[in-house]
């Protein structure tokens, strides 16, 4: 069996960028950049005030002698001449700075009496003047490629002036739980011995968090014919179909089987991992195949480790884990002969390893957020320790 760096290295040399093409920035968000984002106008463009109140020559101000107000600037309406010497113009955070003008006098300071304005001793020594460019230039770049679009990047997307964005086509994502036992929620209490179906809608809301497009999702029973029908139809519209369940040896396991007609070449098949061992990579033709295990927390966690890089990988990011080091609140146990990913949760002294760690696990999926690297053969750490760990 391969190890788990062994799998994601064969992921990283088999998943190549999908094309690129051009959206809408408004249609950006969760979109990963296959070009840099540069400015077409500085910020700030003009000189600007940053505070409410009254724009001078600093040079010309006295304290307690009236000044001649000689106009107003607004944003997007600026004091349409140069500042007349010796004289001021009443200003609002974000208007330009008028020709002439040098420094803002917070209003706090000044006293306004019809057309003049007193200002009191102390205004200084702040300017309270953003100048133009201080936040970037004109061609500046921005935005990498390969990054991701969020709300934060999406203000500095907007901020560079652009209407549209070059990005990576979204992997369009098809999943499908196999097993007769599956009931849509809701109704498996209706079968004495029917399960919902859970696996399914989180493995798509986890490729949906991941910028990939979910175009179908699908149960199917263990019958090897329609199995393969199905699978020829998910593989004619999806980049990556997804299959969960029927991925042992049993005579009833039909995850590899269905796509055997259709060309399944396999690129990694079960690994020394716990929980996940029998996760699997193949390609059939031009498209991707990803089998998860069917049991919840062992689908959820080889989710988390595979299906995320690839999604990544396909959108033109590098697909490479976020391993961070953490504190344990609780002690860890030893490990076996295989890698584990422990399930733990954040809390207030540290990461706090769940006690109940079978593959088969649901409700204490709710709490977990972390994931814990343990090597084959880890002895028992005790709390204080620290761990590899990466958000879950």
């Amino acid at each position: 069996m391969k190890t788990f760096d062994e799998a994601s290295a064969l992921i990283a040399s088999h998943v190549a960028p999908l094309e690129i093409e051009t959206v809408p920035l408004n249609a950006g968000a969760g979109r990963v950049l296959a070009a840099d984002i540069r400015a077409a106008i500085p910020s700030p463009r003009h000189s600007v005030s940053a505070m409410d109140g009254y724009a001078v020559r600093e040079s010309d101000i006295a304290g307690g002698e009236p000044v001649q107000v000689a106009g107003e600037a607004r944003p997007g309406a600026p004091f349409a001449s140069v500042l007349p010497a010796g004289e001021a113009v009443r200003i609002f955070t974000g208007a330009p700075l008028p020709d002439g003008a040098d420094c803002v006098i917070m209003q706090e300071y000044a006293q306004r009496d019809a057309d003049t304005v007193r200002f009191a001793a102390g205004f200084g020594p702040a300017k309270h003047v953003r100048q133009r460019g201080s936040d970037f230039e004109e061609g500046a770049v921005l935005l990498r490629r390969g990054t991701r679009l969020d709300a934060k990047t999406l203000v500095a997307a907007a901020a560079a002036d652009v209407a549209e964005i070059t990005v990576h086509r979204q992997p369009a994502i098809a999943i499908i739980a196999t097993g007769d036992e599956l009931a849509e929620p809701g109704s498996a209490q209706l079968a004495p011995y029917a399960i919902p179906d859970t696996t399914s809608l989180a493995i798509a809301s986890l490729a949906q968090d991941a910028g990939a497009r979910v175009t179908s999702r699908c149960r199917a029973q263990d019958d090897l014919p329609a199995l393969e029908r199905q699978a020829g139809e998910l593989l004619e519209s999806a980049d990556i179909v997804i299959v969960i369940g029927g991925a042992s040896v049993g005579d009833r396991d039909f995850a590899k089987p269905m796509f055997a007609p259709h060309g399944l070449a396999l690129v990694f098949d079960r690994l020394a991992i716990k929980p996940g061992k029998p996760v699997w990579l193949g390609r059939a033709g031009a498209r991707l195949v990803l089998g998860l295990p069917g049991n919840p927390s062992s689908a959820m966690v080889t989710a988390r480790l595979f299906l995320f890089p690839i999604l990544e990988r396909l959108q033109g990011g590098e697909g490479y884990h976020a391993w961070r080091d953490m504190p344990l609140a609780t002690p860890l146990p030893a490990t076996g002969n295989r890698e584990t990913f422990a399930r733990a949760h954040w809390g207030q002294a540290g990461l706090e390893v769940l006690g109940n760690q079978d593959s088969g696990v649901q409700g204490g999926l709710a709490r977990a957020d972390w994931l814990i690297r343990c090597l084959p053969g880890q002895d028992g750490l005790a709390a204080g320790n620290t761990v590899s760990a990466l958000l879950f």
